[in-house]
């Protein structure tokens, strides 16, 4: 079940979205720096999907997943001239904070279901990429090991050694069971809901030590490339 704070599409800003907004230009205008006043808003904000200003915004996915960095992208619009472009982009493109805040204190401004449903989007999204990215660098490794530069099956190779599947066919059961069009190509967001969707495959298919296996390597990849980028920046 979605948070409660989190309610289904809104194509017109509803009312209790509208008074969020209204606190956070009021509370940054007060003086309150504007991270914590952001995530304050998160905490008050109730839609999970929103039209705005001809862009489809969707915060919460398969309706369990919140995908805060995209509302906080919503929001921060909203008080752009109050948000030194630097902080900015290290927070939406980097995930790197102006502020450095404990979990708690961070739940506490979200709130305990938001943050519930952003720790879905952590091991069910974030996770899932960086597993399948993990096992792609390891398949890669053991080719260049046997003398082998032979890579365009590798994405496959590594979709079968996680899920016993290939990709496209994941991809078409996972569109069949959401009843969604065959295309070419995936939205962002699709690609992240496919992500989610095969969290769950492989946790109802696997030993649970199997799992906590693939979580650490997922997390151990995440810090890897958290690591990597900020050596580059």
């Amino acid at each position: 079940m979605p948070p409660k704070e989190l309610k289904d599409i809104s194509n017109t800003q509803t009312e209790a979205d509208a008074r969020a907004i209204e606190h956070l230009k009021q509370a940054v205008a007060k003086g309150k720096h504007w991270y914590l006043a952001l995530l304050e808003t998160i905490g008050l904000w109730k839609s999970s999907e929103e039209n705005y200003r001809g862009r489809h915004y969707r915060y919460l996915i398969a309706g369990e997943a919140f995908d805060w960095l995209v509302l906080a992208e919503r929001l921060c619009d909203e008080i752009s001239e109050s948000i030194p472009e630097k902080e900015r982009i290290d927070l939406l493109f980097f995930d790197r904070p102006p502020l450095e805040l404990t979990r708690e204190e961070f739940k506490k401004l979200i709130g305990p279901a938001k943050y519930k449903a952003y720790l879905n989007y952590l091991y069910g999204i974030l996770a899932e990429e960086a597993l399948i990215s993990a096992v792609v660098d390891e398949i890669r490794k053991e080719r260049r090991a046997l003398g082998s530069n032979r890579h365009e099956d590798i994405v496959d190779k590594a979709y079968h050694r996680i899920y016993g599947e290939n990709q496209q066919t994941l991809l078409d059961s996972f569109r069949r069971e959401k009843q969604y069009p065959k295309r070419k190509s995936m939205t962002l967001t699709e690609f992240k809901e496919f992500a989610y969707w095969l969290f769950n495959y492989r946790v109802e298919r696997c030993d649970k030590s199997r799992v906590a296996s693939d979580t650490k390597k997922a997390l151990t990849k995440i810090q890897s490339d958290l690591a990597a980028k900020k050596l580059h920046l």
